[in-house]
């Protein structure tokens, strides 16, 4: 169901946080190690965000990456010291198109989500409730994912820290299907929020970066595996993972 990763640190270009390190993102597209059974390739789509003068630039497409041409090209002349990315394992019934990838964007936020809501749609019918009309109907794709990021939006522009935003999301769905995946992954350029929740995620950090990936690439070493029902809150000075705070969820 997906990987995704987050880099914060020093101006690197995509090709080199993306395509060329030992089990890199691309090589994740077909050939993941730990998907816990949730798919075997993610092969559905890719996409990636980046930082260059204030709010994020956004490349998406619904086909692998590795057959991306377009996307092979930018990534060796981009360069930027924020980026999110992720590749798609798309769920049975949700569609296969561009506007499904993530990242999704809003204003100086990026947003991805490896994993599924169970029980898609009915589970998540009250809390998309919620939501404003105008927001329901531009949605990026009628998918889980797409939801969960207005759900996540609507508390982010109303001024909610993210960290609190990104468990306020947990609870609302976990209340419901705590048998669902979410692996949530948040950043606005200067600082990355994460969630494990059935998925794996793992941290590098190094003197003046911080890396936050489904899975490591490079020298494994340099890792640390999260574990899961944790959240991590970091930037290139600090990096916290914590237990998630338990609400009404079981």
């Amino acid at each position: 169901m997906c990987r995704h990763l987050a880099y914060l640190g020093p101006p690197t270009s995509l090709a080199d946080l993306l395509l060329h390190p030992a089990h890199s993102l691309l090589e994740q597209t077909w050939a993941p190690r730990d998907m816990r059974g949730g798919g075997t390739v993610n092969v559905d789509g890719f996409g990636a965000g980046w930082y260059a003068d204030g709010e994020p630039e956004l490349f998406r497409s619904a086909v692998p990456m590795w057959t991306d041409t377009a996307f092979a090209g930018l990534a060796r002349r981009q360069r930027a010291g924020a980026v999110l990315a992720a590749v798609r394992s798309a769920t049975v019934g949700m569609p296969v198109i561009e506007t499904a990838c993530a990242p999704f964007r809003d204003g100086p936020w990026l947003f991805s989500h490896n994993g599924v809501v169970a029980g898609w749609p009915d589970s998540l019918a009250k809390a998309a409730a919620e939501l404003d009309v105008i927001d329901l109907m531009t949605l990026d794709a009628p998918t889980d994912s797409a939801v969960l990021w207005a759900l996540l939006r609507q508390r982010l522009r109303a001024g909610q820290d993210p960290a609190l935003a990104v468990c306020g999301v947990l609870d609302q769905v976990a209340a419901v299907r705590p048998d669902s995946r979410l692996n949530l992954l948040v950043t606005d350029g200067r600082r990355i929020v994460a969630s494990t929740w059935t998925h794996a995620l793992s941290v590098r950090r190094t003197a003046d970066s911080v890396t936050v990936s489904s899975e490591p690439f490079g020298d494994d070493a340099e890792w640390t595996p999260v574990p899961d029902r944790h959240l991590v809150v970091a930037d290139t000075t600090d990096v916290r993972i914590e237990p998630l705070p338990e609400g009404e969820h079981p």
